[in-house]
């Protein structure tokens, strides 16, 4: 039986984790998040990042080598090795209001009134707040328009898709692209 390699991506808050597990539970097939393999444990989390050879050691020992996998997160910059096993890339976008608004829940969520004033994780959240905030716009030249780079120069095909839409219908959208779309796969044994 076949399967898709399958690498859903896009800013900070777009929903690529969300969709990723949702298209993998469909599948039944493995799904792992880029930041389980980016960042080394902490406390506060995500503030030490592995060197990237043990990254991808690691996603090519755990993760790579199945028939079939979707991945959430992003790869720019450090992934080829990974995005070369791929059979396509999912690249979300959304508002970027939106986003942040999501963004701002899911940090209350993991880390409740800690990140308010004089919280234990205040700085860390102001600073992840802020580099979020620089997708669209930020640093010279922003995240936003490296992505729109790197995804030209992809050489699975890519889908864009809005993830303001409700998650059912991304599942779909997704899943009638892939089986409507011979370059993407499915992989057979």
């Amino acid at each position: 039986m076949g399967g898709h390699r399958l690498l859903v991506t896009g800013p900070s808050g777009a929903g690529s984790t969300t969709l990723g597990r949702a298209l993998a539970t469909r599948w039944a097939v493995p799904h792992a998040d880029v930041d389980d393999y980016l960042w080394l444990p902490s406390d506060p989390p995500y503030t030490h990042k592995r060197p990237v050879e043990e990254r991808l050691a690691l996603m090519r020992a755990l993760f790579v080598p199945r028939e079939a996998w979707v991945l959430s997160g992003t790869l720019r910059g450090w992934g080829d090795p990974v995005i070369a096993e791929a059979d396509a890339v999912v690249f979300l976008t959304i508002d970027p209001d939106t986003r942040m608004g999501r963004l701002m829940a899911r940090e209350r969520v993991r880390y409740g009134d800690t990140i308010e004033r004089g919280g234990s994780h205040e700085a860390a959240h102001h600073d992840f707040m802020q580099w979020a905030r620089g997708y669209e716009s930020g640093d010279t030249p922003g995240r936003q328009a490296k992505d729109e780079r790197w995804l030209a120069g992809l050489d699975c095909p890519v889908l864009r898709q809005d993830s303001s839409r409700p998650l059912e219908e991304l599942v779909a959208a997704v899943t009638g692209w892939l089986d409507a779309h011979p370059a993407a796969g499915p992989r057979t044994a």
